[in-house]
């Protein structure tokens, strides 16, 4: 299995996020080459599934909403994101990706 780039800065971590949405429910799908590929039910559109996947990820990872931004790819299926206040390590376990 392929490990997903992380990048640490003093507040939290930046990843590459492939975005399926409009799948039938929201979920950390595994991992695609160097990228977390996370399946999201709302549409694309409107930002909808921007605003489903920061929810999802802060309640995943137990961080505020305004602790989590797509810094990169607002209208992209892959997403720059950036979280604060957590570490790679915790990031993987929460995701399901940690051994």
């Amino acid at each position: 299995m392929c490990k997903p780039t992380i990048q640490t800065d003093a507040t939290g971590v930046t990843f590459t996020a492939k975005i399926v949405p409009g799948s039938s429910r929201t979920a950390v799908s595994g991992l695609l080459d160097d990228m977390i590929k996370i399946k999201i039910a709302a549409a694309p559109e409107r930002g909808k599934a921007n605003q489903c996947l920061v929810a999802f990820l802060a309640k995943r990872l137990g961080v505020k909403k305004n602790a989590v931004h797509i810094t990169a790819g607002q209208t992209s299926p892959v997403k720059r994101v950036q979280v604060h206040g957590i570490s790679p390590q915790a990031l993987l376990e929460k995701l399901g990706l940690g051994k």
